[in-house]
């Protein structure tokens, strides 16, 4: 209906949806944990899969890496993909795809013979997964009006703390009881509920006008992805982004995705419009994300080997150490949005990257016998930090694009996410095993030649051989013990300063204070001017 006075009015959520909106968050929330708990789970295990049959299944390092490997490259590669089939498509239609696919790949995972079939099906996971994150966030704006997304998205951005923290303590209880194929196994029933719970309670929701299809543009999105994110991989396995296995591929997946952009912007049709990343808010926002991702994934990364291997915890114990980062995610992320009203996305966003750099940087400063209230409190704090960037710069992306593209935009936001955190964990990775090696090469007298260079490799691979050496390889251990820690405190300090660069861009780019009430409803009345019934139904 059209108003003569003012701008067209923006769609409402049908009543029938919008009664049962907070039971379709919980459908969605359970979708989103299982497949980020998957990933957290995964990392417990891989000790126990390397052991020889019956135990596991005797995969090398490299299989191990491959094993994580594949699940990430498919899925990196696949996002954006996804989010415009579900935009063209039908976001439930794309949901239910991916979580069926889902289940599929965890229960022949469960089952695998070889760590050859294993990576197989980690990689049809990884499909199923690209179909179901982008999707989940799509359906949540489509479902909730203007006003309520941000406290939807903060729920929504606490869910995927909770995932990553209490991954490692599921699989931690499972490994004490079951075998290794536990960890897939889990997520069967957990899918089968959230695929019950999606036809049930999910409504339908598309492009009312899609236009077009792009498939120049689709597969030069999918090339350039796959061929970035398997260049970073594997520049992480080599510690040498210079190699040419590694620098040629992520040298032409950057050329490639410049030439979809280009394609993209003399497009009659394109897949995504380009031009969104003209708007400061939006390219600062997804910035932000990639490069909080950054520098939080490569220390998740060396702090597990921190706790197990100098600590000498448990998996599960190293679990439990990780809640007081949950705890801060979902109790302040569902209020951050009050914060905002407040203060503006720009002083809440710069607060929360300060606070994460400070965790960080406490790393810097941690030892061997570090009191462990010490680090539970530097956990919350970086929890904390992350509370408050994740929702407002998520809100940033998603209201920044017309209701209609949710899932273009939740693709991109996802995008970025995958690829700064496989950077971090490729590059701080690799930070902190050159930092390792120097620092223990010296100290590798006892070792037998021919085992020395395997030796300095990793803390894992020196320790494995101090067993070896009796009490001769006590020394070593303790050598290999100030090694680690030295290394890990260098590559906290580069992780700081990459949160710090992410201070330093929401700072200069994000908005302040957000305006009055009537202007938020002129631009969202602009952004989505068509019918509601065409853009969601109520099956």
């Amino acid at each position: 209906m059209t108003n003569s006075t003012g701008p067209v009015a923006a769609p409402r959520i049908p009543e029938a949806v919008h009664r049962r909106r907070w039971a379709i968050l919980a459908a969605l929330m359970l979708s989103l944990l299982i497949v980020v708990l998957d990933n957290s789970i995964l990392n417990v295990a891989v000790k126990t899969i390397a052991a020889p049959a019956p135990s596991g299944l005797g995969a090398t390092q490299s299989q191990l890496e491959w094993a994580i490997n594949a699940y990430t490259l498919v899925f990196a590669g696949l996002l954006f993909t996804a989010g415009l089939l579900g935009d063209r498509l039908g976001r439930k239609k794309i949901l239910l795809f991916g979580l069926a696919v889902f289940g599929i790949g965890s229960v022949l995972a469960a089952i695998s013979t070889s760590p050859a079939e294993l990576v197989a099906f980690r990689a049809v996971m990884g499909l199923g997964g690209a179909f179901v994150m982008p999707a989940t966030l799509a359906v949540l704006m489509n479902v909730f009006e203007r006003e309520e997304q941000p406290k939807a998205i903060g729920i929504w951005a606490g869910g995927v703390g909770l995932a990553i923290a209490i991954g490692p303590i599921t699989g931690g209880v499972l490994l004490e009881h079951f075998w290794w194929g536990s960890v897939f196994l889990v997520n069967v029933p957990v899918v089968v509920v959230a695929l019950i719970a999606m036809v049930l309670l999910v409504p339908d929701s598309k492009d009312p006008a899609p236009g077009h299809l792009d498939p120049v543009g689709v597969s030069l999105s999918v090339i350039g992805l796959v061929l970035l994110v398997y260049g970073i991989i594997r520049g992480g396995e080599l510690a040498d982004f210079t190699a040419p296995s590694a620098l040629l591929t992520t040298l032409g997946g950057l050329a490639v995705l410049v030439g979809f952009v280009v394609y993209e912007k003399r497009s009659s049709h394109p897949a995504i419009d380009v031009t969104y990343f003209k708007n400061p808010a939006f390219s600062a926002a997804v910035a932000a994300i990639a490069l909080v991702f950054f520098a939080l994934m490569g220390v998740t990364f060396f702090s597990a080997f921190y706790m197990q291997s100098v600590r000498g915890y448990s998996a599960l114990e190293s679990g439990v150490l990780l809640l007081p980062l949950a705890a801060a995610q979902m109790i302040f992320s569902p209020r951050a949005r009050l914060v905002v009203e407040r203060f503006g996305a720009r002083a809440v966003c710069t607060a929360g990257m300060v606070l994460v750099a400070a965790g960080l940087g406490c790393f810097a400063f941690f030892g061997a016998g570090t009191p462990v209230w010490v680090m539970e409190v530097v956990y919350f704090v970086m929890g904390t930090g992350m509370a408050h960037i994740m929702p407002p710069v998520t809100v940033s992306i998603m209201q920044s694009l017309p209701r209609e593209k949710a899932g273009s935009g939740s693709a991109i936001n996802n995008t970025f996410r995958q690829v700064g955190g496989a950077l971090g964990v490729a590059v701080l990775g690799s930070v902190l095993s050159a930092s390792y090696r120097d620092g223990i090469e010296d100290h590798l007298g006892a070792v037998p030649p021919g085992a020395r260079k395997a030796a300095g490799e990793s803390i894992e691979a020196t320790l494995g051989i101090a067993e070896k050496l009796g009490p001769a390889g006590r020394a070593l251990a303790g050598q290999a013990d100030t090694a680690f820690l030295h290394a890990m405190h260098v590559t906290a300090l580069g992780s700081a300063g990459v949160a710090l660069l992410g201070a330093v861009v929401v700072a200069v780019f994000l908005p302040g204070r957000p305006g009055g009430r009537r202007d938020g409803a002129a631009a969202e009345a602009a952004a989505e001017a068509v019918p509601a019934s065409a853009t969601i139904s109520t099956d």
